[in-house]
This record gives C-alpha cells, structure tokens and sequence, in this order.
C-alpha cells in the first residue's frame, strides 16, 4: 500500500489508520479527513478500489473562507441538481508540487484544482494534467484567453493600486506611475514577494504602454522596483497585505482586487482601490491526470460556468465571475468591485499566462534577489 519510504512516525500513524479503516470501506472525504486527523499526507498511500469507489468528486483549493463559499456556491447546487454524486471542497491546497507527487506517484486523490492559466500550461506540458473536455465544458461561457487546452476560466482576480484616502483624500491614482511617485506622494509602499503583477506594474509606471508590456523586459521592470525598494514593504501573503494597510503602515499597496474589497470595506472606505491600470488574472479549473472521479469532473466544471453560481462566488469571496454572462446579474452596489465587469476589464492588462509558464521560475530568482 505505500509507495515511498515513510518516517517511524508516519509508520506508526499508518498503522493507526490501517487499524481504524481495517475492512471497511470508505469515500475520499473520510480518507482526506482521517488523513488530515492523524498528520498522514495523502501521497503515502496509493488509491485503491476502495478508497475510489462510489461517485465522488473532490475540488481543492486553498483554504480558508474559499472552502465555504466554493461549497456553497458551487458544490451544493451541483449535488442537489445531480444526487448521485457528491463534492467535497478540500482547502489542502494544490501546489504544483503536490499535484507532481500525486500524480508521479499514482496516489492522486484530487480531481480538480483550484488555479490559474499559466499553471495549467506549466503542469500540462509536463503531463500532469488532463486535457479540458469541451464536448461537456462550454468554451463559449469564458472569454477566448481564458478557454486552455489544461485549464478553463473559473473567476477573476486582478493586482490593484491601494490608497489611503486619509493621506491622500480627494484624490484617485491614474496608474502606476502615480504610485512610483514618492516626491508628490510621500510615503511607505508595499509590493508583493512574487513576480506576478509586480513587474508589470513597474513597467507601466516607466512610461511602457500597455499594448507593449509583453514580452516583459525584466532588466527595465527590476531597475524601476530598485527605485523604490528602500520605501517599500513585500507582502508574502494576502492577508498580511491588508494588515499592512489596515494598520496605516503602508500608504500605497499592489495587491489582490479580493483582499483590497475586504480591507475596504473594513474601514468603511477608508482605504480604497481602483481598477486603473490593474493586472487581471483568471483563475483556472484543472483536472489532475488519473483523478478518480473520470470525466465526471467535467460536469461539475461546466456547472460551475453558470453565470448565477459565479455570482453567488463573488459576493461571498470577491472573485469576478469569469462568464461574461454574469455582468448583469452583479447587484448595482457591487458592479463597481468586479473586476470582470466590461467596465474594470477594459481598464486593465490581461495577464500573459504564456510568459509566465515560460518564465515564471527563473525571473523570480531575479526578483528576490532584487527585493532583498
């Protein structure tokens, strides 16, 4: 049953688990949860027909308040549409390295994952991934960019400019240059500790037009980030990046549309954003080659190209629907915070997932090197 050496430790949970399950039969999310329960990771066991059987269907993400809202705004209404088969939301997390070691390893327990277009064309090439069945999945509910071979859309996130409007009221960056100008606007910035919206926004700020940013000239963005380093703070994660604003440490920020709605609405508008010049992103449906659940995944993902499920998705976490469909069924109130919406995208660059599956490893190096 085990397919790599594993530690004494592990050996005795294991054992404990064997113990507990001896005989029996049991869906994925028993064994997820077992597994999460004894510290067992999920690669120290192949999958067996008993753990495979029964029509179940395992969608991770990364954790968090994304459990609940996916759970509510996607798998229940699958589950009642189709009672035959049942999706548990698992927070887990997919790293590129997990899904590698599932799937090198013939222990994968994941059917899809919760990321993003270059990710689907790193991990597809590598073969690690099924390839999008568009005979179920409608190419036609997602922009032409967002329809890969390995991944389809399945919302939208963008990197913004962030401000506090106490240091600066009355007032609205035009766009990144706004935010590199320390001499009118003085103050402590904070960039992210990763490529992905950084560089272009550095290259914005340097006069670059925006039908121009790519493919992206890395010595000009890191050259304009070492401007600014000595002002400014790397956030490493999302919720780390409100805290920086929300305890006024910082007066400007790059960070995620989902994070900047949060901490906006958090101090009653105190702290705002816009789409000038953003970044946008789509997240991407994957399926791991080998999952257990077949092609049956492929119905829970055309069922989540439903325009009302992906509103349901942003009010509860922020995440633009990705179906164009869904624009007119935004509340008012809230159209204004879509970064999907025919008004914010026309403002922003879409993400080139190309150069990111291409250059994503090697320019980071770069990057931190930079930052450091």
């Amino acid at each position: 049953m085990r397919n790599r050496t594993l530690t004494s430790e592990t050996e005795t949970r294991v054992e404990r688990f064997r113990q507990m399950t001896d005989g029996k039969l049991m869906n994925r999310r028993t064994f997820l949860n077992v597994l999460g329960a004894l510290g067992v990771s999920a690669g120290a066991f192949r999958m067996t027909p008993a753990l495979a059987q029964g029509r179940e269907i395992v969608l991770v993400n990364w954790g968090g308040d994304a459990v609940t809202a996916m759970t509510e705004a996607f798998a229940e209404p699958f589950m009642q549409a189709d009672p035959e088969h049942t999706v548990y939301v698992d927070g887990a997390g997919p790293s590129s390295g997990a899904i590698k070691s599932m799937v090198d390893s013939g222990a994968v327990t994941w059917d899809v994952a919760d990321r993003n277009i270059p990710a689907s064309l790193e991990l597809g090439r590598q073969g690690l991934l099924e390839e999008i069945d568009y005979s179920i999945v409608d190419r036609n509910k997602v922009r032409p960019e967002h329809a890969g071979q390995w991944g389809v859309g399945s919302y939208i996130f963008s990197n913004v400019i962030c401000w506090d409007t106490t240091v600066f009221p009355d007032w609205e960056p035009a766009g990144w240059a706004d935010f590199w100008n320390l001499a009118d606007y003085p103050g402590t910035r904070t960039l992210r500790r990763h490529i992905d919206g950084q560089l272009e926004a550095a290259l914005l700020a340097d006069g670059v037009a925006p039908e121009d940013i790519y493919p992206i000239d890395v010595d000009r963005a890191l050259a304009k980030i070492a401007e600014i380093k000595e002002s400014t703070i790397f956030w490493g994660s999302g919720s780390e990046s409100q805290q920086l604003l929300r305890d006024r440490e910082v007066v400007m920020g790059n960070m995620f549309n989902t994070r900047a709605s949060v901490v906006r609405r958090e101090t009653d508008a105190e702290i705002e954003f816009t789409y000038n010049q953003g970044i946008v992103w789509p997240g991407a449906w994957i399926v791991m080659k080998g999952n257990p659940a077949g092609s049956a995944v492929f119905d829970l993902i055309a069922s989540m190209q439903d325009p009302a499920a992906q509103v349901v998705l942003f009010e509860l976490l922020g995440n633009g629907p990705v179906n164009p469909e869904a624009a007119p069924m935004v509340p008012d109130e809230l159209k204004p915070l879509d970064p999907g919406s025919p008004e914010n995208y026309a403002k922003q660059i879409s993400a080139d997932s190309e150069w990111y599956a291409e250059n994503s490893a090697k320019v980071l190096n770069r990057y931190i090197e930079t930052i450091s």
